[in-house]
């Protein structure tokens, strides 16, 4: 087999009931007759669009690679081990919970499913729901639901761009309109609806009101200040269990690993928010990375490069070789 690259990745544009038709500021030239609520930038069904692997897709690829792809530090090494979308809220969704590992192997599942959220863009208002008001039961919660009064339980808070939003599993959560939100997650299909506002969707109350955690440690979260080299900038976003993300303003070139300080390797993601920038690794074609694509650096290539065109601004997310704890985090 040739060499590994860089894999550009196709966006995939999910319809839901509270998404939107007009995706802007992401993709501003992007029109949908259907209301698009999630982009799907990686996970299992991911497909490629450039090189010679062009239209393989992430579970293809990592069962076929295995480490090479994933990185020497994912769980598993034959499954691609995030997730990262951006979500396009008009209107709320319905109230959630995702278990987690424990309370998914319990069911058979293979893991739980902790995601955080950084906000792109919001709008003066913009909120989320984040777990139950202080003593709030999840019976009291259980009874809510049954009177169609769940959102009255519900800890809404004030979102605002740039912030960063931790949900750990069994953490009740929901997104109300008027944000821009990238989110990356363990990869895991598991969700549990427990409230949706009349919709005729399906709810899954009894494994949803079992995996519920009254207290977690979700929240905004609490971040060190940005580290400035030169014209380049980068914003230490979060640092938990499964996943690390920073966010990156570059106006210069600049080299980067696939490794961390614990020597493990991790596939790379790259989603750009802002600007545009080529994406260089040894021995292969530059990828263009441009506003609402992700680029998927395979953990074996040990290193790249980002040369910005102009301006760049990008989140990379990836998975920590060593045991990290929780983030620190405030309502």
């Amino acid at each position: 087999m040739p060499n590994l690259y860089p894999l550009l990745m196709a966006p995939m544009f999910d319809p839901r009931p509270w998404g939107t038709t007009d995706l802007a500021p992401i993709y501003p030239n992007h029109r949908f007759e259907q209301k698009i609520g999630e982009s799907w930038l990686t996970g299992d069904h991911g497909k490629v669009v450039n090189g010679y692997l062009k239209g393989k897709s992430l579970a293809e690829l990592s069962q076929e690679l295995g480490t090479e792809l994933v990185g020497s530090a994912a769980s598993d090494p034959h499954r691609f081990p995030l997730l990262l979308k951006f979500l396009f809220p008009a209107e709320k969704l319905s109230v959630q919970v995702h278990p987690d590992d424990a309370g998914a192997r319990a069911v058979g599942e293979p893991n739980g499913k902790t995601e955080c959220w950084y906000v792109a863009h919001a709008k003066p208002g913009a909120q989320i729901a984040l777990g139950l008001k202080s003593g709030v039961t999840r019976e009291q919660f259980a009874l809510a639901i049954r009177e169609n009064r769940a959102e009255e339980l519900l800890n809404w808070i004030n979102v605002f761009q740039g912030e960063m939003i931790y949900v750990a599993g069994g953490t009740v959560h929901s997104l109300g309109p008027g944000s821009v939100i990238v989110e990356t997650q363990q990869q895991s299909d598991t969700t549990y609806r427990l409230y949706d506002y009349g919709r005729p969707r399906e709810l899954h109350l009894e494994r949803g009101i079992a995996a519920i955690k009254e207290k977690t440690a979700s929240g905004k979260v609490l971040r060190p200040a940005p580290v400035q080299e030169g014209r380049n900038r980068r914003s230490p976003l979060i640092a938990a269990p499964y996943f690390v993300v920073d966010l990156f303003e570059m106006k210069d070139s600049q080299n980067f690993k696939t490794s961390d300080d614990s020597g493990k390797s991790s596939a790379q993601i790259l989603v750009a928010v802002e600007g545009c920038a080529l994406i260089e690794s040894s021995g292969s074609e530059p990828v263009t990375l441009a506003k609402g694509d992700a680029v998927v650096i395979p953990g074996s290539l040990k290193e790249f490069s980002v040369r910005p065109q102009w301006t760049v601004e990008f989140l990379k997310a990836y998975v920590p070789g060593a045991a990290l704890r929780e983030p620190a985090t405030r309502m």
